[in-house]
């Protein structure tokens, strides 16, 4: 179907959740969600933060519907109670896992002592999903539709392959560790899908690229992006888009009624552009059966929480 950003599909009575949701990305989708008409609850791990961004959407989406939740991604704890406040919302119809530490040292770690980017980029996300899989699963089949889950990828995970039998051991440069990361985030996602399709739960699991989003193209938010906030020079600035139009690909993902599970949504230019559904990469929508096993068992284990619901989609 032809996909027009500027003119999402109305989403009233629903409710989305977005992580990371107080700046770039994650802000601009919590906003362009609100427009729709749906409830939108940002959750980051600053309250003050928080607060800031509904002001912003305010702003620009008077009477939008929007609600808070607190989560350190960094804290399995934390996600586990962040959890099970989304679990309780009157409904829950998707949500973006946009959130993540970008702390490119080497030997950070989470609160639990994981690696930093795998930590804050998978597991925790994980831990959310064992949570809250249970209240997409009801509010779809109570009122008949599909729920979401997007989960957020990059497109260096195309130009570098990670062996992913030991997630804990992460390359030593910072986008090294980063790419390996999200290798594994996708690998998740996909295998998610085929659980959730081979127990005829009625949630998708797709995953979204933003491309190339930076500060300089990105519109001016009080508080979100203007002069208090810190500016990150990026080479690639010519060739890339707003963080505003990065937060498209994940957009889509949720509102498209057209969405089917598995699928891939990223800018149509590569680095730029409306989104589009691209081709899915082999071995990570389509690994060995015993890796995408073997992921799936590492990041419950590290989470400490199973999925519910779900077995192995062995064929």
């Amino acid at each position: 179907m032809t996909w027009n950003p500027a003119t999402l599909p109305a989403q009233p009575g629903r409710t989305f959740v977005v992580t990371g949701a107080t700046a770039g990305i994650g802000y601009f989708a919590a906003e362009q969600l609100a427009a729709t008409g749906a409830h939108i609850v940002l959750a980051s791990r600053s309250a003050a933060k928080l607060r800031v961004a509904q002001d912003s959407i305010r702003s620009r989406v008077p009477d939008a519907s929007l609600g808070a939740v607190v989560i350190e991604l960094g804290s399995l704890a934390s996600v586990a109670d962040a959890a099970a406040e989304l679990a309780a919302l009157p409904r829950l119809d998707g949500i973006l896992l946009n959130g993540g530490a970008m702390s490119m040292s080497r030997g950070a770690t989470t609160d639990d002592g994981l690696p930093i980017l795998l930590g804050t980029h998978v597991v925790a996300n994980v831990r959310l999903l064992a949570g809250v899989l249970p209240a997409l699963i009801g509010t779809a089949t109570e009122h008949g539709t599909l729920g979401r889950v997007v989960h957020t990828s990059t497109g260096f995970v195309g130009l570098r392959n990670y062996k992913l039998d030991d997630l804990t051991r992460m390359p030593w440069t910072g986008i090294g560790a980063y790419t390996k990361a999200k290798t594994a985030t996708e690998v998740l996602a996909f295998e998610l899908d085929r659980r959730l399709r081979a127990a005829g739960l009625p949630v998708a699991s797709v995953v979204s690229r933003p491309g190339v989003g930076v500060d300089a193209k990105t519109p001016e938010r009080a508080g979100i992006r203007d002069a208090t906030t810190p500016y990150q020079r990026n080479p690639y600035t010519p060739w890339a888009q707003g963080k505003d139009t990065a937060a498209w690909s994940a957009v889509r993902g949720l509102t498209d009624p057209a969405v089917q599970g598995g699928e891939y949504f990223a800018p149509s230019g590569g680095r730029r552009g409306e989104p589009v559904a691209v081709p899915t990469l082999a071995r990570t929508a389509a690994p060995a059966r015993d890796l995408a096993e073997r992921v799936w068992a590492q990041l419950e284990d590290l989470a400490g929480a199973q999925i519910p619901g779900l077995v192995s989609a062995k064929v």
